[in-house]
């Protein structure tokens, strides 16, 4: 079905080999799913880019070697040629959404290529089914959690009826019920004989599904593990940067209400239409100079609440409490940085080291801001991307720059909204160690995550929305 034949490439004014691929050979079989896993920048987005056409249509570069689809080069082929072969979920979907309802988008693609209206209408009702998507149907895009816009983007491929799917770190930013259900749509791509080819690092949920894993590193393929091996494999590969494949379970406590320093919200409540309640929280404290996640089901405005808390949001109902005074929504503002759920929002200077150096106070010397932001880059593995364009790089990457900007901010609390999206193992402990030390200078983090591993790692309390 796929077969990549002494492939490489190279990005265009890539100033590093990150993301790069270098001789690749692999056969994929008709039906087969295939996971790939490896460090982060190790070269595994490339390679789905490739599949898909979007390297070199869109991402350029050079390449060489050959890659074939069912028998045929697609040497020369365009991203709209080969779609009708191949469908991707990304790993942001909000990037590859077309509309602003979610029946439209369901809708688009088919309609994009003249499909007979009843026809389009009917796959929509195979995949609501299928997908359980029913919750979905006829709303905003915009009023959708990162869990929700992953199921609609699933349910658009899935009407093209697609022969491969590729999926980039699909699982990012879904909670627990979630993956099950991706697990699931994916069981049953299989089931139909799709071939599929995921990029990820949170793998415990495809131990049973996958076929081969296939792991990368430095744009080369080092190891291919057949089904038989992967149920063996446990957590044997973490010193690699891999993530286990035994599912976590959380281990820290959730937090009491016997907090004596603490923020206490004793009410906030918004709604983004003013008719519909999007959050309702009442009787929460927060204990201060400590490192705590924030968990609930997708939907349930936990990103909401953080945005509520640093002022971004402006609720209706608001009174939140610091140290037993009221905290209002200006001072918060001044107090608390927050890193958002997709980091393309805040990105905006044309180097990783001016997006440290831009939020930095504007008492400290030109020089010294350069030289912490330096040191900042270094303790979160990014120093070879200080003259990078932050838009250039990877999504665990753009991640990690983001987390940066909030240690370079000096804040005392700083909020962080699935951080570990799209991290590897060794990412994720570096980020862990990060936040110990926040912790041990007297900051409090407040961290929105679905990722157990790392709420073992670092997290101090757990409070759940619902």
């Amino acid at each position: 079905m796929i077969r990549f034949s002494n492939v490489s490439f190279k990005y265009k004014n890539n100033k590093t080999d990150k993301g790069d691929l270098s001789d690749i050979n692999l056969n994929i079989r008709s039906g087969e799913l295939i996971v790939l896993t490896g460090e982060s920048g190790c070269g595994k987005t490339t390679f789905i880019r490739l599949i898909n056409g979007l390297v070199p249509n869109y991402y350029h570069g050079t390449v060489t070697g050959d890659i074939f689809l069912d028998g045929e080069n697609i040497s020369g082929k365009t991203v709209a040629e080969l779609g009708r072969t191949v469908g991707s979920v990304f790993q942001n979907p909000r990037s590859q959404f077309f509309n602003v309802d979610t029946d439209s988008e369901l809708a688009f693609a088919a309609e994009n290529i003249a499909m007979d209206p009843e026809e389009i209408l009917e796959r929509i009702e195979q995949v609501t089914d299928d997908l359980e998507l029913k919750d979905l149907r006829g709303r905003s895009i915009f009023e959708l959690s990162g869990g929700e816009k992953q199921r609609i983007a699933c349910g658009s491929v899935a009407v093209m009826h697609p022969k491969i799917i590729v999926l980039d770190e699909p699982s990012s930013n879904l909670d627990r019920a979630s993956i099950n259900k991706l697990k699931d749509v994916i069981g049953k791509w299989k089931s139909q004989g799709k071939t599929v080819v995921i990029a990820e690092h949170r793998l415990y949920y495809l131990r049973e599904l996958a076929d081969r894993l296939v792991i990368m590193k430095n744009g080369k393929i080092t190891d291919i593990y057949e089904s038989s091996e992967i149920l063996s494999l446990g957590d044997s590969l973490r010193t690699e940067g891999i993530r286990p494949f035994e599912e976590p379970e959380i281990k820290v406590s959730k937090s009491s209400g016997n907090v004596k320093e603490c923020i206490r919200i004793d009410s906030v409540n918004y709604s983004y239409d003013k008719k519909k309640t999007a959050l309702s929280v009442e009787g929460l404290k927060l204990p201060l100079n400590q490192v705590i996640a924030i968990t609930g089901q997708n939907g349930i405005g936990k990103s909401t609440f953080l945005k509520c808390l640093c002022g971004i949001y402006k609720p209706e109902q608001d009174k939140i409490l610091l140290d037993g005074s009221i905290w209002k929504r200006k001072m918060r503002s001044r107090s608390c940085y927050m890193v958002f759920q997709d980091v393309n929002h805040q990105l905006f200077t044309e180097s990783v080291l001016d997006e440290l150096i831009i939020g930095m106070e504007d008492d400290i010397p030109e020089t010294q801001k350069k030289a912490d932001a330096l040191q900042i880059l270094t303790r979160f593995g990014l120093e070879d991307k200080a003259d990078c364009h932050p838009m250039a790089l990877s999504g665990g990457q753009k991640q990690r720059v983001a987390i940066a900007s909030s240690v370079a901010s000096g804040r005392d609390i700083i909020l962080m909204d699935e951080p570990t999206s799209g991290m590897d193992e060794l990412n994720m402990m570096r980020l862990s160690a990060e936040l110990k030390n926040l912790r041990a200078a007297g900051k409090t983090i407040c961290v929105v995550t679905h990722d157990y591993e790392f709420i073992n790692e670092c997290c101090d309390a757990v409070i759940e929305l619902g």
